[in-house]
C-alpha cells in the first residue's frame, strides 16, 4: 500500500513535508530524528505539521541527510540557525559537495524552478533564511554508523548509484527503510528510476538492502509503502532498473546522440507523467547523466 499523506504512519514515525518532497521523523526515548531534508520551501508545512499534531520540537536533535541534491538538503540550513543543538549527518561525499559554490548555486537555481512548478512561485522563499552558507556545519556518517535515538537505532548503509554520496538509513525496530533515491521513486503506481551517478553501483546498493527485513519503505518523494509492497519494493526496483536501461540503450541506438535522446526520453516522461515535480531542464540533466553511461565508442 502506497501512503502519500502526511501524518503518521507508525508507532513514533511520521511522514512530513508534502507529496513531492518527503521528510519523515522517528521518534526514540531519548531524541528525535529527521531523516531527509525535503526542500526549502516546506519549511512552513512543516513547522505547522509540529504544531497541529503535538510533535515535540524540543526533542529532535538528528537530521540525516541521504545525499547531496537539493530536493533532499533544504530545511537543513534554516534548522540548524534555529535549533543550534541540531546534529546535521550527511557521507562525506555528500560534506564535499554542500562545501561547493558552484553545487550551492545550483541548489538555489532548482529550487526556485521547482518552487514554481509545484507552488506557482518563488516569493515564499524571500521570506526564509534557507540557503547554504558555510555556518552549516555537521558530523560524517559511513557505512555501519549507528545513531542510538532511545530504545531505537538508525542504522547507515552506504548506497551509491543514483549519486555517488548516497547513504540509506535503517530502523530495524519497525524495519522502516529510508533508502532516499537508491531506490525507485514510487510516482503513483510506477517504479521511476535515477540513476545518474552509476547503474553499476545502483544494482549493487540495491543487491545490499535486499538483506534487510523491510515493513515499510519511506521514500523521499511520493511517501512511503507498506505491507506486502514494501517487502518487494526492492527487488521491483532492480526489475525497473533493468528496464531503464533497456529503455535508454534503445534510446541510444535510435536517436544516435546523447542530446537528443536524452530530449525524447524527457518529453515522454511528462507526456506520461505531466504533474512530476522536477521541472524538465533538471530532469534533463538526469537523464543525460544516465544515458552517457550507455555511450558506444564513437556517439556523443
Amino acid at each position: 500500500m502506497r501512503v502519500r499523506k502526511a501524518g503518521r504512519i507508525d508507532d513514533g514515525l511520521w511522514l512530513l513535508g508534502a507529496e513531492e518532497s518527503c521528510v519523515y521523523l522517528l521518534e526514540g526515548n531519548r531524541s528525535s530524528a529527521l531523516i531527509s531534508a525535503g526542500m526549502s520551501y516546506l519549511l512552513p508545512d512543516f513547522f505547522q505539521q509540529l504544531a497541529d499534531w503535538g510533535i515535540d520540537a524540543g526533542k529532535i536533535e538528528h537530521l540525516i541527510i541521504l545525499h547531496a541534491h537539493f530536493d533532499h538538503v533544504g530545511l537543513a540550513p534554516f534548522l540548524k540557525r534555529k535549533w543550534p543543538r541540531l546534529n546535521v549527518y550527511a557521507s562525506g561525499k555528500a560534506w564535499n559537495v554542500l562545501a561547493n559554490p558552484k553545487a550551492v548555486a545550483l541548489f538555489t537555481e532548482f529550487t526556485a524552478m521547482v518552487c514554481r512548478r509545484m507552488r506557482g512561485s518563488a516569493d515564499i522563499l524571500d521570506t526564509l533564511d534557507w540557503q547554504w552558507r558555510s555556518d552549516v556545519r555537521g558530523e560524517t556518517l559511513r557505512e555501519g554508523s549507528i545513531i542510538d535515538l532511545g530504545g531505537r537505532v538508525l542504522e547507515i548503509y552506504e548506497t551509491p548509484g543514483h549519486s555517488s554520496c548516497s547513504i540509506s538509513a535503517y530502523a530495524p525496530q519497525l524495519g522502516a527503510l529510508f533508502p532516499s533515491d537508491a531506490a525507485a521513486i514510487p510516482y503513483r503506481e510506477e517504479y521511476v528510476i535515477a540513476a545518474g551517478s552509476s547503474f553499476e553501483k545502483y544494482r549493487q546498493s540495491l543487491e545490499s538492502l535486499a538483506r534487510l527485513d523491510v515493513k515499510t519503505l519511506c521514500a523521499d518523494h511520493y511517501g512511503c509503502i507498506s505491507g506486502e509492497e514494501a517487502a518487494s519494493y526492492i527487488p521491483e526496483s532492480r526489475a525497473a532498473a533493468d528496464r531503464m536501461t533497456e529503455r535508454l540503450q534503445t534510446a541510444l541506438r535510435q536517436e544516435g546522440s546523447v542530446e537528443v535522446a536524452a530530449r525524447k526520453l524527457v518529453a515522454l516522461h511528462y507526456e506520461l507523467r505531466p504533474d512530476y515535480f522536477v521541472h524538465p531542464d533538471i530532469l534533463l540533466r538526469t537523464y543525460t547523466q544516465m544515458l552517457r553511461q550507455f555511450l558506444p565508442a564513437g556517439l556523443t
